[in-house]
């Protein structure tokens, strides 16, 4: 993990565009917000700016951010939407050496999908009891090896079958994780698990998310009706421990 010198937490390092995740450090507990109402992601971050200063909170407190788009991404288009995401981060000074703390999630429901790629939620550090337990969020993946973002790298790439659907899911579980561990963290821990497809769960929970979820499992289950950010990705999920 590195430490954010001026969020008040830390994060395990990703690819440019977002973290695998982070936690809060002694002091600190990590705060969730959810808009009521999708907007742009510009405009998002306006907010995003506003409340933080009605919390007397630094830019440099966000550490997670969940976008939603209107459909999936070729490869390309994420990339190009991803730079021009970082950039507002580098202005925020939210950068690290060169290394974006961000843990993120983006992905694009089916129904009643934004007109924009737009903010659906975030997450930032506030003071607390210095004896609270760490809280922390890991960011969304799919069935994508971690650090690479290729076609060719897709596990199971076009198998939309049922099996092929819960390998998929077993791969992305296994993400999480290692994610966890990397933390310091672990599935005991986790208050919120979201998942992202438009495919068929009666098998991927009985059979991966049940079975390995652990405490996590008391808190449910979260199935958002959506598709991963990039083309022919078909499963994602992220996990939140919060207060």
């Amino acid at each position: 993990m590195i430490h954010h010198p001026h969020g008040n937490y830390s994060f395990v390092p990703g690819i440019a565009p977002y973290s695998c995740g982070v936690i809060s450090q002694p002091g600190f507990e990590i705060v969730h917000v959810t808009l009521r109402t999708m907007t742009d992601w510009r405009t998002g971050f306006d907010r995003i700016d506003e409340l933080l200063k009605q919390e007397n909170r630094p830019r440099t407190a966000l550490c997670a951010v969940s976008l939603r788009s209107p459909v999936p991404f070729t490869f390309d288009g994420f990339a190009a939407f991803n730079s021009e995401y970082a950039v507002v981060l580098k202005d925020w000074g939210v950068f690290v050496d060169g290394v974006n703390p961000i843990a993120r999630t983006n992905i694009a429901p089916e129904t009643q999908p934004p007109e924009t790629p737009s903010l659906y939620g975030f997450a930032f550090t506030r003071p607390c009891a210095a004896n609270q337990p760490p809280t922390f969020v890991v960011a969304g993946a799919g069935e994508l090896p971690e650090g690479i973002l290729k076609r060719d790298s897709i596990h199971r790439l076009g198998d939309v079958s049922a099996d092929g659907l819960v390998e998929k899911a077993r791969f992305v579980m296994n993400l999480m994780s290692t994610r966890l561990r990397l933390l310091g963290a672990s599935w005991s821990a986790v208050t919120r698990t979201n998942a992202y497809t438009v495919h068929p769960m009666d098998r991927i929970v009985t059979e991966i998310l049940e079975p390995q979820t652990d405490l996590a499992s008391l808190h449910g289950i979260n199935w958002f009706y959506s598709r991963p950010p990039i083309e022919e990705i078909e499963y994602e999920m992220d996990v939140r421990g919060i207060r």
